[in-house]
């Protein structure tokens, strides 16, 4: 079984602290964001987690806030 990058790693423990409060503030959302863009590559694991952080923000189980 394949391991997940280390960006997708990285990227699922922003989303984690991000979401711990059930809020996300555009800074928050931002850093997601630009780490996912860092390598100029979204591998299959990054946009698996990008999915499902954006449908919880969609459905709104994680809600957007001002900063």
């Amino acid at each position: 079984m394949k391991q997940p990058s280390k960006s997708a790693s990285e990227l699922k423990e922003l989303i984690n602290q991000a979401i711990l409060d059930l809020e996300i503030t555009p800074v928050e959302y931002q850093k997601i964001m630009d780490h996912a863009m860092e390598d100029a590559h979204i591998d299959k694991e990054e946009k698996a987690l990008l999915s499902q952080f954006n449908e919880m923000i969609s459905n709104g189980t994680i809600k957007r806030v001002k900063g």
